[in-house]
């Protein structure tokens, strides 16, 4: 599972560095670039809590089967009307949203799935590791992507994605695991809403939900607006674009690694607020840079510290979930945690033309770090965790 999934995010991530640089080399428009990154995460934000019922309702390795079927028709067409020359911003835009419902219905399977593998005590170091594999992806994958944008083009990228989905597939059709969901008579709605009761009802659970949120509400558009940091602001190309993913990625799988060998650490709300501070702060640094070096070394930073929070939060939500209840909770941490994505995306699109790039991810970073502080010292729940 963890060889497909990694194979397959290195498709996506060559796909969402092409696909960023295609909009804005064909509009030279950030509020377009916004509005990619809004719809493709807005069938997320608005089915997850339907999706997540389902996900207890339905055997998770066929979710997962159809999801990846959906993405891998999304990304082969929109290989066709790039290698045809005949691609629009509006179909790219339109495959992001239809790529959205595939991943709606994908990610809490995902996640409820990978807990299902492992010993309960084993549950942290599989979390960090599948983060790992995703970061691995974010490295090799931009840097892969920056060197095809340079050498071959966009088609490219986008093709080798198309094929990239093979490798999920034929995971998923290997693995014995399965999860059979007893029978069920009430409706989705009053599934849904026993997981909202579940969630009020575990201590500190609406508070790491409300963290998840405004972590990528807040810091999810400095990947966004990377292109517009390259081009109008270091004056450089598709590679120089690539490489900072790359760095960004570099950081995650170290902030990944240190969670993973951490193990079963005590204090993990704690670690995940001072995460948070980290994070924060780097973002700020990178949105005021004006050197390429120091933008580079924020970007480490920055990704290592976010994979450190995410890793964090979501341990804690895992652990604190029953098996039964992890389809919904997966659903609820995947419409605040991937919800904060189009909405952060959305606002941003609108201030950065106003104000520009670089002072939007600063007070974004500084925000964070308000964010981490009356977690920490105010509503203090998660550092009690």
């Amino acid at each position: 599972m963890w060889i497909g999934a990694c194979t397959s995010s290195i498709g996506t991530w060559m796909q969402i560095v092409a696909q960023g640089w295609l909009i804005y080399r064909l509009s030279h428009s950030a509020f377009l670039l916004a509005l990619d990154q809004f719809l493709n995460g807005l069938p997320i934000f608005l089915l997850s809590p339907i999706t997540g019922v389902i996900a207890d309702r339905v055997e998770r390795r066929r979710i997962l089967l159809v999801s990846q079927y959906v993405q891998m028709a999304t990304a082969a067409i929109l290989t066709v009307l790039v290698a045809t020359g005949v691609v629009h911003v509006w179909h790219i835009i339109s495959l992001s949203f239809i790529t959205g419902f595939a991943q709606a219905f994908g990610a809490p399977a995902y996640q409820a799935l990978i807990p299902t593998l492992v010993d309960r005590e084993d549950m942290p170091n599989a979390i960090a590791l599948n983060s790992i594999q995703f970061n691995l992806a974010v490295t090799v994958g931009p840097a892969l992507a920056g060197q095809a944008l340079a050498k071959l083009g966009e088609t490219w990228c986008f093709g080798l994605n198309a094929l990239s989905f093979l490798a999920p597939v034929i995971s998923l059709t290997m693995i014995t695991s399965r999860f059979y969901p007893e029978k069920v008579k009430e409706s989705i709605f009053a599934s849904f809403k026993k997981g909202i009761v579940f969630a009020r009802q575990q201590v500190g659970m609406e508070a790491l939900i409300f963290l998840a949120f405004c972590m990528t509400f807040l810091a999810m558009p400095i990947r966004t607006y990377l292109p517009v940091f390259v081009k109008d602001i270091f004056h450089r190309g598709p590679e120089t674009y690539g490489n900072l993913l790359s760095l960004m990625g570099i950081g995650s799988i170290s902030g990944s690694l240190l969670i993973a060998a951490a193990g079963h650490t005590e204090r993990k709300g704690r670690i995940a607020l001072g995460g948070l501070v980290v994070l924060g702060a780097g973002i700020t640094v990178f949105g005021l840079s004006k050197s390429l070096p120091l933008s580079g070394a924020a970007l480490l930073i920055v990704g290592a510290a976010m994979m450190a929070v995410f890793a964090m939060v979501n341990s804690l939500v895992q652990l604190i979930t029953t098996n039964e209840m992890r389809g919904r909770m997966m659903s609820i941490y995947t419409f605040a945690f991937r919800g904060g994505m189009p909405m952060g995306n959305l606002v941003s699109g609108w201030l950065v033309p106003l104000f520009g790039a670089p002072m939007v991810l600063g007070v974004n970073g500084i925000l964070l770090v308000i964010v981490a502080l009356y977690l920490f010292l105010i509503h203090r729940r998660i550092a009690t965790l």
